[in-house]
């Protein structure tokens, strides 16, 4: 069971871990993953969990590492009120101000008044991260960035370089405060990109419109959707007609037109007139919450770069410490007439040597590359599928509802016997093909009992005068049915017996999507495609044919389809497309599993990645947007650690001065964060 606790203000991603790593000492709690974008902590919790009784032992445990994060039950986002946030720095703006006096003091030569006055400012100034790293000390946690912080300005005023210490300590709350204010802005504009949320809904009670929250709908309640409401929950019109724009679930700003008895998802905004429709489910199994849920429950599968930064940082700020105290020590011991020097070194390689640009910009990257794929109607349920998505070589697709529009129609049929049969035996059928023959015969329909349905072959009805059997090849063989006709006609053919004898076939034919075509050509340069189905050769065989040529298995059962796909050879990750019911299996096993939105809740629950519409062109856009989230994520990566290291070699050899440090640190997270946000701005993917 996953909760969520809101962590406002929580900013600092070594802080984050630490928390993460607290939490999960608690008895009730399992696993803790920080969203550092949404500011939530997710738990996943046991049945012991008890919000009232924990919330406060999770905000003490948050207070014991972090200064102002305000902690709080996700259910009171919307009611707590955040605090300004200013007071946090009125203890930097009393030693800017002592720092100033006691510059005046040494100007007019009074060298002692302004040495101690810019001690009491450096206190003053250095107070937040003074607490923070003695709420480090208290827990044993002696590495930290404000340990590095402290110890190199500390060091800088020991050595007589007070101004250096100030601005090392102003640049470095500057550059937080602009760090804060840049994934705040981040975490808005990506919000804005996926905001969701429905406010209310006009439900009809007694004759009257009262607004309702739209947690608190029933089924079947009535509610009135007038023009620019969005859908407040999934369900049927039962009165009126009206144009849905659907861009925010399928990322295309197309209207669709719908009328009574339309089934409506939850989400899409109404640009036409007033409708009536029925509640068919609660709130939070509606589409609209589900899309919301795995947008922010995201960061709880982490790709390996996400992961390797965070262990990264916990064994990196240890050695550079010790790295920085061997910089002093060893020259000093050879000549320690320059110890003074060497520890203004050592000062700046502790300041330079700072993750942060890292640990904050890499877990920005993926969540961008997540909200910029939700605009185009594109759902990753998490980071780690994002980037692994970027090493698939293989696919695995099938074929009816994905790579076809899945809306059979009766195209031949050999006998009106046959065709009535089969419309009465498929009747007890929800498969689409049984309802396209349904709906194609229009004379009076024959009532049975003891109809069951085997997956993968048709229906069987017993009968008093004995069985009849509706399906395919693999039901008569089954049964040892010889079936007459040997025509091969193109479509799904179902074949009808009854008493053990042959009566005839009813042939239905589906069309293959506009979009299909050339995705499956263009990605058929890149990736090995293998179309899985369980249509007859023929079938399969005209439509690879038709879709470039693509590899195809046919005849499978939906046990024989994870045999099939287990069989495609592959280098990296292996991906499947599918979207019914009988591709769940498949979907969960595969390394990535891809549903189709229109498709059964079942494979969209299962799936790793979720297409909110039936155009398979939208896998290709999630190729281009994961390549291009890697490509940002490795950038930032490479252009901290090289200025880093670069001026690492300068602080080393003495050549560069406290300012080069701060631009190392501050800087180049400033940089690596904007760089991020390029994927929430870019318009080409």
């Amino acid at each position: 069971m996953i909760e969520k606790v809101v962590m406002k203000n929580l900013m600092c991603s070594t802080c984050a871990g630490k928390i993460e790593r607290e939490l999960k000492k608690r008895p009730t709690i399992n696993s803790a993953t920080f969203n550092f974008p949404n500011q939530v902590m997710l738990l996943d919790v046991t049945e012991a969990y008890d919000e009232e009784q924990e919330i406060p032992i999770i905000k003490e445990i948050v207070d014991s590492i972090e200064d102002d994060v305000e902690t709080y039950p996700y259910s009171k986002r919307n009611i707590v009120e955040a605090k300004k946030g200013i007071e946090t720095y009125y203890s930097f703006f009393i030693g800017m101000m002592i720092y100033m006096i006691g510059f005046l003091f040494t100007y007019f030569n009074i060298g002692w008044v302004g040495y101690s006055l810019y001690w009491v400012g450096y206190l003053f100034i250095a107070y937040k991260i003074g607490t923070k790293t003695f709420k480090g000390l208290k827990r044993k946690d002696f590495f930290n960035e404000n340990t590095l912080m402290i110890i190199a300005t500390v060091a800088a005023m020991f050595v007589g370089h007070p101004y250096e210490a100030a601005f090392v300590i102003i640049f470095y709350t500057v550059g937080e405060y602009l760090q804060h204010r840049a994934v705040h802005r981040s975490r808005d504009d990506i919000s804005s990109l996926i905001d969701l949320r429905i406010e209310y809904a006009n439900v009809l009670e007694n004759g009257e419109v009262v607004i309702k929250d739209p947690m608190y709908i029933q089924k079947g309640d009535i509610i009135v959707v007038k023009n620019g409401e969005k859908i407040p929950i999934d369900g049927e019109i039962i009165d009126g007609t009206t144009s849905l724009n659907t861009s925010a679930l399928t990322g295309e700003a197309k209207l669709s037109t719908v009328k009574k008895g339309d089934f409506i998802l939850s989400g899409n905004i109404n640009v036409g007139n007033v409708i009536h429709m029925e509640a068919k489910k609660v709130y939070k199994d509606s589409t609209i919450s589900k899309m919301m849920d795995l947008i922010e429950n995201s960061t709880s599968h982490k790709a390996k770069a996400e992961n390797f930064i965070t262990k990264f940082a916990r064994y990196y700020t240890p050695t550079v410490t010790v790295l920085a105290f061997l910089m002093f020590l060893i020259p000093s011991l050879v000549n320690w007439a320059n110890y003074q020097e060497y520890i203004y070194r050592a000062a700046q390689f502790l300041v330079i040597s700072c993750p942060c640009a890292l640990v904050l910009s890499i877990p920005l990257s993926y969540f961008a590359g997540i909200g910029a794929s939700a605009r185009h109607g594109i759902l990753f349920k998490g980071s780690s599928y994002l980037h692994m998505i970027t090493n698939v070589d293989s696919i695995g697709i099938d074929k009816t509802g994905t790579l076809t529009h899945g809306d059979f129609q009766v195209s031949e049929y050999t006998t009106d016997d046959a065709l009535k049969i089969a419309a009465s035996v498929e009747n007890y059928s929800n498969h689409p093909i049984a309802k396209s023959i349904v709906s194609y015969y229009k004379g009076d329909l024959i009532e049975y009992e003891n109809v069951t349905e085997l997956p993968g072959y048709g229906l069987v009805v017993e009968t008093k005068k004995g069985n009849i059997l509706v399906g395919n090849r693999k039901l008569m063989n089954k049964h040892k049915i010889t079936i007459k006709d040997k025509k091969s006609l193109i479509g799904s053919n179902v074949y009808v017996a009854k008493n053990n004898k042959y009566i005839g076939k009813v042939v239905v034919s589906d069309t293959i999507k506009n979009s299909s075509f050339n995705t499956m050509r263009r990605l058929s340069n890149h990736y090995d495609i293998t179309m899985l189905t369980g249509d007859n050769d023929a079938i399969a065989k005209e439509v690879a044919t038709e879709l470039g040529g693509i590899k195809y298995r046919s005849d499978l059962l939906p046990e024989e389809k994870i045999d099939a796909f287990n069989d495609i050879q592959s280098k990296g990750y292996k991906l499947f497309v599918g979207d019914g019911i009988n591709d769940a299996p498949l979907l969960k096993q595969a390394d990535i599993g891809v549903a189709m939105g229109d498709g059964s809740e079942l494979a969209i629950d299962v799936a790793d990645v979720i297409i909110m519409k039936n155009d398979i062109g939208l896998l290709e856009k999630a190729f281009k947007i994961a390549k291009k989230t890697k490509r940002i994520v490795y950038q930032n990566i490479v252009l901290s650690l090289t200025i880093k290291g670069i001026f690492l070699l300068l602080a080393g050899f003495g050549i560069s001065r406290m300012w080069m440090a701060i631009f190392a640190d501050v800087g180049i997270t400033l940089i690596a964060i904007l760089n991020s946000l390029r994927l929430i701005y870019s318009k080409r993917f």
